[in-house]
């Protein structure tokens, strides 16, 4: 399990989120961006929305990468932003696709809110803000308390997210409350098209609450070192693969790990077009992750 130093390790991530309108249709090759030629690594972390799945359905040639990870013995996880499942869930969704995980191999954000608190704010009541899954089951020590909370805990955007909660949550915070969120995701990807995400609503709350928000999941830089302790190998010998240019594959190679984006999920040419930050390698799905490892 992740080790608290580096939850206590986790700091407020206010870097400006892109514009949305990044997200636009493919409008031409991302040019000069992510050679395909293997990568030297030890070890592999995928997401799992938009790579290995949308909307709970394997994407073709998943099922088969993962099982050639683990034939060759090349040690894996998973580190995902989902909030609309437990890990267990998580598990049970891929399992009945015919991908076969580890509960233990799934990082989740709640996971590593749950670990984030309990270093930083031991005892603390929370106040639990999500849309979908209760997600208190994967945050076990934790004490909820919504009438009267010394910390609010963003999760997913959706339904939750409404006017008078997050009124109150722009209260709280003038009061002094801590507020947390547990990603940075601007949208993710479903079959019927993008949905906006938690980190869309950040920096207005920051700016009506007079307070910065602590981002413990990614794209913090201590999401993809807790990882790299979940895997067993360093930063530097990481392979991460992901469908987001900024939260998955750039914020990796910020904290050291090799940068792996692939056209399926939220991917969108036109976002790698106008980045300043290209990804290490750029690959169609998952199913080209055993000849971007190079190995047999």
């Amino acid at each position: 399990m992740v080790g608290a130093r580096r939850a206590a390790g986790a700091v407020c991530d206010r870097e400006p989120l892109r514009s949305l309108s990044h997200y636009a249709e493919p409008m031409s090759d991302a040019a000069g961006a992510g050679s395909a030629h293997p990568v030297d690594v030890d070890g592999v972390l995928l997401d799992i929305d938009g790579v290995i799945a949308t909307s709970w359905r394997p994407l073709p040639g998943a099922a088969d990468a993962l099982e050639e990870l683990e034939r060759r013995g090349i040690p894996r996880a998973f580190l995902t932003s989902t909030t609309s499942r437990t890990r267990a869930e998580i598990v049970e969704r891929l399992a009945a696709g015919g991908i076969a995980v580890d509960a233990d191999e799934v990082l989740t954000a709640a996971v590593l809110t749950s670990e984030y608190l309990q270093a930083t704010h031991p005892g603390a009541r929370v106040w639990l803000i999500n849309s979908g899954a209760d997600l208190t089951e994967d945050m076990t020590g934790v004490a909820f308390d919504a009438a009267d909370p010394e910390l609010v805990v963003l999760g997913g955007a959706g339904a939750a997210f409404d006017h008078l909660t997050l009124s109150r949550v722009v209260e709280l915070m003038l009061e002094g409350t801590p507020v947390v969120a547990m990603h940075r995701g601007v949208v993710w990807a479903t079959e019927d098209g993008l949905r906006v995400d938690t980190g869309l609503y950040l920096p207005g709350l920051e700016e009506a609450g007079g307070e910065g928000i602590t981002v413990v999941g990614k794209p913090s830089i201590t999401a993809f070192l807790s990882a790299a302790e979940v895997v067993g190998v360093e930063p530097t010998r990481l392979l991460m693969v992901g469908d987001d240019l900024h939260s998955d594959v750039i914020a990796a190679q910020r904290a050291g790990l090799t940068g792996a984006l692939v056209r399926t999920g939220k991917y969108r040419e036109a976002v790698v077009d106008v980045s300043p930050d290209k990804p290490d390698r750029i690959i169609d799905s998952i199913g080209d992750l055993p000849a971007l490892l190079g190995r047999s």
